[in-house]
């Protein structure tokens, strides 16, 4: 196919990892593309911090590791991946060697992953969890790190790191969509509805479950199904196209056989040029 395939056609693609993957296959293509943030949990937006930090653990600034979220630990090695590999071997092995807290089983689910385990294991998986298994450590002198929830600075488990003694050193590898980002969802449900788009490709269940979320909270889940239903709706696969199903909406694109985002692209093309 030819770049002119998609010319003077606008589609949305959902925020995802791949996002500029994606949106530049759809470009190159002639199709003018509008990104849109689907999904509740975001990279930090700048990842300068985050790499100075894992540069710091991997040098051995850190005794003790408290991971909050597996999403965190998640966070922490996509930015290696995207950013700086090179890290990502002394990472793992620096993981290997500190004393690590984990808040509940999701943190202790993505360390087995990586062939570890926590020391220590919080129950219930709660900051107050958190805190009452660190009372039982001698914490003096001990330089902590802490993988935050989003940007919340956690300031009852900071305070008490700090009387007892150690040193924090904490790490926000994620940040949660916020009204803005609400915003522009709205946004888009209005195009839609109005036809001003003419395709939305979706690459995870997560977008289209934040896509009807933000719809319903706002009173516009009538809006949104009318809207889905006058464009072109493309899946990156069976899974998510279920997913539309269930909530009353025709997937008019899945790729044949092979779920990535050159085949989702391909199928797009295909059926537009129709």
């Amino acid at each position: 196919m030819n770049e002119v395939n998609l010319q003077g056609r606008r589609i949305a693609i959902p925020e995802s990892r791949e996002l500029d993957v994606f949106a530049g296959l759809m470009e190159r293509r002639g199709a003018s593309v509008l990104r849109c943030p689907l999904i509740d949990i975001l990279d930090a937006p700048d990842p300068a911090p985050v790499l100075a930090w894992i540069r710091g653990f991997n040098a051995g600034a850190c005794d003790d590791l408290i991971l909050f979220t597996g999403e965190g630990l998640r966070r922490l090695l996509a930015a290696i991946e995207r950013h700086e590999p090179a890290l990502r071997e002394p990472f793992v092995a620096r993981l290997g060697q500190v004393r690590k807290i984990a808040r509940g089983p999701k943190p202790a689910r993505v360390l087995r992953e990586l062939g570890l385990k926590p020391e220590m294991t919080a129950e219930p998986a709660t900051t107050r969890g958190v805190i009452d298994l660190l009372r039982g450590l001698n914490l003096e002198g001990r330089r902590v790190g802490v993988q935050l929830y989003g940007a919340e600075p956690n300031l009852p488990l900071m305070e008490h790191l700090r009387v007892a003694g150690a040193k924090t050193l904490p790490v926000a590898p994620y940040v949660y969509a916020d009204a803005a980002a609400d915003a522009e969802v709205l946004g888009l449900i209005d195009q839609m509805e109005q036809g001003g788009l003419d395709a939305i490709a979706f690459t995870s269940m997560q977008q289209v479950e934040r896509l009807f979320r933000v719809a319903d909270s706002a009173g516009r889940h009538e809006a949104l199904l009318a809207g889905l239903r006058r464009i072109v709706v493309a899946s990156v696969g069976p899974v998510v196209a279920d997913l539309l199903t269930a909530k009353g909406i025709e997937t008019q694109v899945v790729p044949a056989d092979s779920f990535y985002m050159k085949p989702l692209t391909q199928a797009l093309v295909d059926r537009l040029a129709q």
